[in-house]
């Protein structure tokens, strides 16, 4: 009876992490096994990044707010709300209107017209709070990453094939919606 428990062990421990058996048994289990990953992956980034931000003084933001402060800093020109919803990929431009009235609440953000267009410029605050949290980033995440994580051509040719698979994944959203 050990030897059976053994090699169930065995086969059991040879098998992919998976979330969805039933999905891992299609074609691609490896698929199945990079889409848990990325489930992973992805809830601890949201996580990193509200925490990160109350680390830096600022408690009460939501991970969508934390990426339109941190898109509107960028190269500190303004943004449209158009261009944070294309680039963030918000379909549902109501999420960004209310994250940048929240964040203009905050005085992280300020707003104003250009025609029919509305533009987003960080503030002084904001800067100083996007500072901060570079700052708490660099203590808390890259160093650690950099001592024993992977390195930087590793994390940038992972970027790279994230980026590609997102048009793979998008590509079948749009198919599916026509099934």
């Amino acid at each position: 009876m050990t030897d059976d428990r053994n090699e169930m062990l065995r086969e059991k421990l040879n098998q992919p992490i998976v979330s969805s058996a039933h999905l891992a048994a299609g074609a691609s289990p490896a698929l199945s096994e990079f889409e848990f990953g990325l489930i992973l992956a992805v809830h601890a980034f949201e996580r990193w990044i509200v925490g990160c931000m109350a680390a830096s003084g600022v408690p009460n933001l939501s991970k969508i707010e934390v990426l339109i402060l941190h898109f509107v800093r960028h190269r500190d020109r303004p943004k449209r709300f158009s261009d944070i919803a294309r680039i963030l990929d918000i379909e549902e431009t109501h999420v960004v209107a209310y994250a940048v009235r929240k964040l203009e609440t905050a005085k992280l953000v300020a707003t104003k017209r250009d025609g029919k267009e509305k533009l987003v410029s960080v503030t002084r605050q904001g800067i100083e709070v996007c500072s901060r949290y570079g700052a708490v980033r660099e203590q808390l995440l890259v160093k650690p990453l950099r001592s024993s994580g992977p390195s930087e051509d590793v994390l940038s040719d992972l970027g790279e094939k994230l980026r590609a698979l997102s048009g793979y994944y998008d590509q079948a959203a749009r198919s599916a919606a026509t099934v």
